[in-house]
C-alpha cells in the first residue's frame, strides 16, 4: 500500500501515515482508509480425470496457467462471483448449486504496481457435458485440459491456486 498512496485520496495532502501496510491515516483532514482483503474465486472444473486450466492473457502472470474465476463484485456472494466469472470468461453456465466449496487460500495479486492482498475461495464443479466454450480473449489466451497426473504445478501462475490444485490432486489419490 505504501507504493500506491503518496497523497490523501480525500484532500490530496502529503501528510499521511501508512500503518501496518493496510491503513492510511491523513493528519490533515482526518481520513482513515483501510485497504482490506479482496475476495476472489477460482473453480476447479473437472471432467473425468482432467482439470480445465485457462492461460492468462494479461498481467499479472501472463501466459501462465490459471483456474477460471476472478474478483467478487460488491453485493455478490462468492458463488455468484464464480458463476459470473465463468460466464464472462468462458461463456459457461453452471448453476450455483453445482459448486462445492473446496478451500480458501491467501494470495498476493500485484497489478499496475499496486499489491492487492486477496482471499481466494476455491470451488469444485463438474464440467457440463456437451458444452462449447467461448473464450474472452481479453483475459484468456486459451484453455487447456490437463490430466491430474500430468499437471506441472510450477506452470500455475499464482501460489494460492498452485497449492489448492496440489491439495486437490493429493485428495484424489
Amino acid at each position: 500500500m505504501q507504493t500506491a498512496f503518496k497523497y490523501c485520496p480525500k484532500c490530496q495532502s502529503s501528510d499521511i501515515e501508512i500503518v501496518e501496510d493496510r491503513k492510511l491515516s491523513c493528519h490533515h483532514c482526518g481520513l482513515v482508509y483501510y485497504q482490506n482483503v479482496a475476495t476472489a474465486t477460482a473453480v476447479i472444473l473437472r471432467k473425468k480425470d482432467e482439470i480445465l486450466f485457462t492461460i492468462r492473457n494479461r498481467d499479472p502472470k501472463k501466459g501462465m496457467l490459471d483456474l477460471p474465476g476472478g474478483f467478487v463484485d460488491p453485493d455478490e456472494t462468492a458463488e455468484q462471483g464464480a458463476q459470473r466469472e465463468l460466464k464472462e470468461e468462458l461463456n459457461l453456465e453452471i448453476p450455483i448449486e453445482n459448486f462445492s466449496y473446496f478451500q480458501s487460500r491467501f494470495n498476493h495479486y500485484e497489478y499496475k504496481d499496486i499489491l492487492y492482498k486477496t482471499c481466494d475461495l476455491i470451488f469444485i464443479a463438474e464440467f457440463p457435458s456437451d458444452t462449447e466454450l467461448t473464450l474472452e480473449f481479453d483475459e484468456i489466451q486459451d484453455v487447456k485440459w490437463i490430466k491430474l497426473d500430468e499437471i506441472k504445478l510450477e506452470e500455475i501462475g499464482f501460489d494460492s491456486l498452485r497449492k489448492a490444485v496440489e491439495d486437490y490432486i493429493n485428495k484424489q489419490k
